[in-house]
């Protein structure tokens, strides 16, 4: 099954962290022997106030990447469908999507205890938070690229990655 829903960024929902921490709950839960921590609430829908595409993205870190084959398992009887996307396995990192793949609410990035990304990942939520100027920036770009073509997601993708590139190298 491929993505099917289009690249829409939507005003922000309040609604938004209840979402993110009602699954928080219940993945932690199912996956509480491989978890190295807590399950983290990233991307545009953790930060106050951003649009966003209304797609609640989360970041886990696990003990044993060798070890995780299970987590499929566990995560089907809650809903939850492995998505594998391109270089996972090299980059030993595991995707998940809540409810389908087609039409995703959820996302769930699960990496190898040690990996650069999950930092990466909060480093970024936590300096957007804090600055609501590159928040709005951020917001900018990200609804001129929607626009220009709401079903490239690559494009998508690349066309942000300067403006976050940017913000990561801020001291």
């Amino acid at each position: 099954m491929t993505r099917r829903d289009p690249i829409v960024v939507v005003p922000y929902d309040e609604c938004w962290p209840a979402r993110f921490a009602r699954e928080q709950q219940r993945l932690e839960a199912a996956l509480r022997t491989y978890l190295a921590g807590r399950i983290e609430h990233v991307g545009s829908t953790a930060i106050p106030g951003l649009a966003a595409k209304p797609i609640i993205d989360m970041v886990a870190r696990i003990r044993d990447f060798d070890r995780s084959a299970g987590m499929v398992a566990h995560l089907a009887p809650i809903g939850w469908v492995h998505a594998p996307e391109p270089g996972d396995r090299e980059r030993r990192k595991w995707s998940f999507c809540f409810p389908d793949i087609a039409y995703r609410s959820h996302h769930l990035h699960v990496y190898e205890d040690g990996a650069p990304e999950p930092a990466q990942l909060l480093r970024y939520r936590d300096i957007l938070r804090r600055h609501p100027e590159l928040a709005q920036e951020y917001a900018v770009i990200k609804a001129e690229l929607a626009a220009a073509d709401n079903r490239d997601r690559p494009r998508y993708r690349a066309g942000k990655a300067p403006f976050i590139e940017a913000v990561l190298r801020r001291p």
